[in-house]
């Protein structure tokens, strides 16, 4: 009988953070989001972020800083938040219900973008800490949208990702990329958000790489035939989020360069904006950080600035074949190996 680790596997102990865990790892936050911010703004050429700083009347706060109207970017944010509380949400709960009877810090860094040309995909972000008494882990990932198929742009996007977990770990990117496909996907239509990346969740150097609930998934049954990696701490864990998040402006940058002078018209715009409302069904329905946010009364402004500023639903859509917007659904949102692709005119 196969036997799947979940979040509440305890059976290995957890070792405790550093002392100025919290300390370190905010400094980290802010500093990516910085950084973040600052390359935006240089693709962009137009606009600047507009920073709101707001208090967490429970415990804690944020830095909200929202970029519109500009030369790329439609609307996109990227936030900073560190709260904490007496009262663990039941999202955690359900997860992690050795947890229970503490209180909480949580911090963290997420970002969404949408851009205005449809060629250009949109791109979430997010990386965060949490530590509950005994019990901390590190979480997050990246992922791209995109609304016209372009495979160099998701083996470019893939292959940056990969280098960032290979340097900590052979097998973080094979389960993480499994499992980022198996967390986007909209379950009530069937469908993938996009072309996915990296998720992970409750990384705390115990156990299997994959703790999810769907324990037949492809992401499950693969870590679970790897079994569960040695030697991972909480520097180990500290560092490999560190790369990953510095890895995100040269994943998504050339893409963003490549696509964002293609002429465009109101066909692509509609299809973008239809494919949009995908975004939105997913982030109400299913997005884990949302759904924390307004559980522990977080700033609804900041958590919901991942919704695209226009999006529209078209009852019964079905795109013509043969049509790019049919390839999207047919081939181009269906799980990949985009870290092996090659450019087959490179190979005539």
């Amino acid at each position: 009988m196969m036997t799947v680790s979940t979040a509440s596997d305890t059976a290995t102990v957890q070792s405790p953070p550093p002392a100025d865990s919290r300390e370190r790892v905010s400094q980290w936050m802010k500093q990516i989001q910085d950084e973040i911010c600052a390359g935006l703004e240089k693709l962009d050429g137009a606009k600047t972020f507009v920073e709101d700083a707001w208090e967490r009347p429970e415990g804690g706060g944020g830095r909200t800083r929202v970029i519109r109207e500009g030369n790329v970017f439609e609307q996109g944010g990227v936030n900073f938040s560190e709260v904490w509380g007496q009262n663990l949400p039941p999202s955690i709960l359900s997860q992690r219900p050795e947890a229970a009877g503490n209180g909480f810090y949580a911090t963290g860094t997420s970002m969404v973008l949408h851009p205005r040309n449809p060629y250009v995909p949109t791109v979430h972000l997010n990386y965060r800490y949490f530590e509950a008494g005994p019990v901390w882990w590190f979480g997050g990932g990246a992922d791209l949208t995109p609304y016209y198929p372009f495979a160099e742009d998701a083996a470019h996007f893939h292959k940056t990702l990969k280098e960032a977990c290979d340097r900590h770990h052979s097998e973080y990117y094979p389960v993480f990329k499994r499992w980022c496909d198996e967390y986007f996907h909209l379950t009530h239509r069937n469908e993938a958000r996009g072309i996915g990346g990296i998720f992970f969740d409750y990384q705390g150097g115990e156990g299997l790489l994959y703790r999810g609930q769907e324990t037949e998934s492809e992401a499950a049954t693969y870590s679970d035939r790897m079994g569960a990696p040695e030697s991972r701490d909480w520097e180990g864990l500290f560092s490999f989020i560190q790369d990953c998040g510095k890895s995100f402006l040269p994943s998504y940058g050339p893409i963003v360069e490549r696509r964002n002078s293609i002429e465009y018209g109101d066909r692509e715009r509609n299809f973008q904006l239809y494919r949009r409302g995908r975004y939105v069904e997913f982030n109400l329905v299913y997005d884990r950080g949302t759904i924390f946010g307004l559980q522990t009364k977080g700033r609804t402004e900041s958590i919901l600035m991942s919704l695209p500023p226009l999006v529209r639903w078209e009852y019964g859509y079905q795109p013509l074949a043969g049509t790019p917007e049919a390839e999207l659904y047919e081939t181009f949102l269906k799980p990949q190996d985009w870290s092996n692709w090659t450019d087959p005119q490179s190979q005539v």
